[in-house]
Parts: structure tokens; sequence; C-alpha cells
């Protein structure tokens, strides 16, 4: 006898608390194997592939293409050792037309396995087959055998008694969100069964106006007839992230105008000598590494609730990657132990991972300061805002020529704006100041770093 067992939305981790379906990965009647990816979901801060514990057939699914779910919520049921009994409850495919026993069983080597995600336990369920609540006895289950004719809804005056013959909580559900007496509706399923189908065909009758004398409409505001985006996904994680930054955070510029011949000059050097090539991003990125172990006040985070400053012994280093699902920031781990080579090369992986839509939470948390490279959009300068909750951002315009003054000399020189964002809770505007200062000299002379090297 087949146990159906109900898969739910596990924890993502990161506090991610809800998730949006993109895509299916498996229809109703598709028998799965243990870990098999059976949804693609985005969440706040990446696109998500979700396995299922358990191996068996699908029953049922919850939620279209584009619905969110909270973390919790059901998101399909699967039958596991033994033939599959159809559920009656069907979201978003066809009711299964048959599985074999064998089918079934090829596909559970055991009922559950442990390599989940966050926070979904790693021990099996209780061995217990799932209930599913009838008010009618006499109501029969939903086979994929019988199908459903057409809708008819009655206009009996009186609303009969008894027990409602409604197996579906989602029916049930949708009845009661749009107030809608399940007594008044006949149902088309077998034995009289209500189906989603005829509560819907239902609401259809309720709700057709009545005719009536046309009057005035209302004038409607013109900001009413304008597209509405929802913020959510990625996008609403940005807006929580940087609206919250902007509240909490007592934040400060200051930037300065550097010289980056010198250090243009010894990138085309180290390129030429061969070897996987070192990009700019990467020269910065090791630039910023030294200058915070110099001033460790701004590799740094608040405790607001013990009100105390916490300075972070690893420079895990996010930088802003522009992709089609928006803004996102990959975080570049333990980047004080590494050499330009290997910035460069972890700056193109994860660039490249970000513009598929596939990185992971892991590789968009952990931050402890984030470089910002707005000079690739052709813009000089900037006023970043922090990426809560670390403590400061650098943001580095575009190097262009530029008249500059060297040697005593008027001459035409590859010249870039830096620019530095901080919380001033951590540090007065003298640190922040000999931050930025210790960044430019090292960009206008890259000689300087040899002596922290």
């Amino acid at each position: 006898m087949a146990q159906v067992l109900e898969f739910k939305l596990p924890d993502l981790g990161e506090g991610l608390t809800e998730a949006e379906i993109v895509r299916w990965l498996v229809d109703v009647g598709d028998v799965v194997v243990i870990d098999q990816p059976v949804v693609e979901v985005e969440t706040a801060k990446a696109m998500v592939e979700v396995p299922c514990p358990y191996g068996g057939v699908v029953t049922a699914r919850f939620g279209e293409e584009g619905t969110e779910l909270p973390v919790g919520a059901p998101l399909l049921t699967v039958a596991v050792g033994g033939a599959a009994e159809p559920e009656p409850v069907k979201a978003t495919a066809p009711a299964i037309t048959s599985v074999s026993a064998e089918a079934a069983a090829s596909a559970v080597s055991s009922e559950y396995s442990g390599n989940v995600l966050v926070g979904y336990g790693t021990t099996g369920p209780a061995a217990r087959r799932r209930r599913v609540r009838r008010e009618n006895p006499a109501a029969a289950t939903v086979t994929a055998s019988a199908p459903a004719p057409a809708p008819v809804v009655p206009a009996a005056p009186a609303a009969p008694r008894g027990p409602v013959p409604v197996i579906s909580p989602l029916v049930r559900k949708l009845a009661r969100d749009r107030g809608l007496d399940l007594r008044e509706v006949r149902g088309t399923g077998p034995e009289g069964l209500i189906l989603r189908t005829d509560v819907e065909a239902a609401l259809v009758v309720r709700e057709r106006p009545a005719p009536a004398v046309a009057a005035p409409a209302p004038a409607v505001p013109s900001a009413a007839a304008g597209e509405r985006i929802p913020l959510r996904g990625v996008r609403g994680a940005v807006a929580d992230k940087l609206a919250r930054s902007r509240t909490e955070i007592p934040d400060a510029t200051c930037w300065v105008d550097a010289d980056a011949t010198e250090l243009m000059t010894a990138r085309a050097r180290m390129n030429a000598a061969g070897g996987p090539k070192v990009s700019v991003l990467a020269l910065l990125a090791k630039i910023c590494v030294h200058a915070l172990s110099r001033f460790p006040e701004l590799n740094a985070t608040v405790d607001t609730a013990a009100r105390e400053i916490v300075r972070l012994p690893s420079v895990h280093l996010g930088f802003a990657a522009q992709t089609e699902r928006g803004l996102v920031v990959p975080v570049v781990k333990d980047a004080g132990g590494r050499s330009a080579e290997s910035l460069s090369a972890e700056f193109a992986r994860l660039t490249e991972v970000a513009r598929q839509g596939s990185l992971t939470p892991a590789d968009l948390t952990g931050g402890t300061f984030t470089l910002n490279n707005y000079g690739v959009f052709g813009v000089d300068g900037s006023t970043p805002i922090i990426n809560h909750p670390e403590a400061a951002m650098l943001g580095v315009g575009r190097i262009i020529p530029k008249p500059w003054v060297y040697e005593g000399e008027l001459a035409v020189r590859q010249v870039v704006q830096l620019s530095l964002t901080f919380d001033h809770r951590v540090c007065d505007g003298g640190t922040a100041g000999g931050f930025l200062r210790y960044v430019a000299d090292c960009v206008e002379n890259p000689a300087v770093l040899l002596r922290t090297l």
C-alpha cells in the first residue's frame, strides 16, 4: 500500500521566508527518484532547484508558475512504497492517468533522503499515511478515468442542509476567501463531489453584474493607468536592503581624483609577461584588501542590539554585478589571501554564474566590504549606498584621459574618480579619508603595494 507524503517548501537559508515558482520540473504522474530536482524557484537572492527527499510518484502539485509560496507551504505530494493513487487535489497539472506498482517501486530505494536544503531535517518522517478529510462519507475519490462534465450551477431557492461533499482544501479555501457558501453549489463530480470548476462557475454567475442604468464613471487618477511592477524577487530584495541601509546607517561620502596611468601601465606589463590575464577590478581589489589591513575600522559591522562595533578578521569582498535580473553582489571569500590572478579568475567565474542566474545564497552572502565599479556604465562619480550590514563601500568611476599636472607639466593622463561611502558610527572622517588617500596613492604609484607584500 502506497503512502502519500507531502513535501513542503524547505528553508532555503539566510533568513529567506518565501520563494517564487519559476518552473516545474515534474508533472503529476511522473516517477521521481530520491533527491531529484522537482521545481525551480527564485528567492530574493538566487535561482534554486529544489530536490525532493522522497522517491515515488507525484500525485499533486501546489502553485502555478509565478506563484509566491512561503517557507513551509506544500509543494507537492508523492506516493511512495507502492502503486500511486491519484490525489483529488490538483493545482497546476491534470490528474495522473495510471502508474504501475512496478514503476513506483523502482523509483523508491528508500522513502526519504537526508540530502535536503537548510532547515528541512535529516531524519525520516513518521510512517503514516496522509489522510484526506471527507465530510461526506459517501463521496467517492476523484480518479483520472472519470472526466468531469461541464460545470452546472443550480438556482435552487433554498440551500440544502447536511454535509457538504468537498474533499479538496483548495476548493474550500477558494470559496471561503470569496465568501461563497458551498451549500449553494451543486457538485458535478462523482456522487455530487464539488470540484474547483464548480466553485469558479458559481463565482462567475454570482459576480455577473445585474443590468442597471449606466452612471457616470468617476474620474480615474492618471497614476492608476501607469504600469505597475511588483517589488519581489531580486528587485524586491535590493529595494529592502537599500531602504534599510539608508534608514539605519548614518553614512557619509568622500571622494578624490587619482592618476591611474601607472596602474594601467603596470597591468599591461603584467599581462604581456604571459599567464592568466589580470583585470583592473582585481588590481583594485588587491589595493582594497591592503588598505583594509591598515584601516580595519572599515572592515566591520555594527551590532545595534548590543551597541557594539564588530571588527571582522577576514575580508570577504563583494562586488556589484549587473545582470538581466537586476543588480547582484557576489562575494569573493577570503579575498585577502588571494593573488591578483586568483581574484581575476574568481571575479570572472562569479560574474558568469550571475549572468546565468545560478548564484547560490552562499555566493551572495557574508560580505564584509563592497567594491563597486560603476565606471563600466560610462559614469565618473557616484555616492554609493552601503551594502547593509557592512560599514563601507568603495566606488570606482571610469578611467579616461584627462588634463593633469604631472611632474610640474600639464599632460594627458588616465584619471579615475574614487568615492568612499562609510558608516560614520564605525569611524570618523580622518579614518575614512586616510583609507581613501591610501587607495589613491596605490592607484597612482602601484609600487606602494610592495611595502605590504
